[in-house]
């Protein structure tokens, strides 16, 4: 039972990884593009809704992973149990 507690860990470390990565590209992203399209901007009301709804999509999008994280933590066991018994049983076939 012990190697299948590691499997599950290793697997959840591995989402959480990539989900975290996903928010920092998606952090880098969207400044790059609010801090390049800025000059363009002649208006300073639609700088403010540019600002206000970049801000918006890296407020939600980063609570959202938070949340799913919390989630995946809490069920790992359930969650990436089921994924790795289809894996072995997948192997097990070829």
């Amino acid at each position: 039972m012990s190697d299948l507690n590691q499997r599950i860990e290793a697997m959840y470390r591995s989402d959480v990884r990539g989900a975290w990565t996903f928010v920092a590209v998606l952090w880098i992203v969207v400044l790059f593009v609010l801090l390049m399209s800025w000059p363009h901007i002649p208006d300073g009301g639609v700088r403010i809704v540019a600002l206000l709804a970049a801000a918006a999509v890296l407020i939600f999008n980063t609570a959202s992973v938070g949340a799913m994280v919390r989630n995946y933590a809490a069920d790992k066991e359930f969650i990436y149990g089921l994924d790795i018994k289809h894996l072995d049983q997948m192997h097990g076939e070829k």
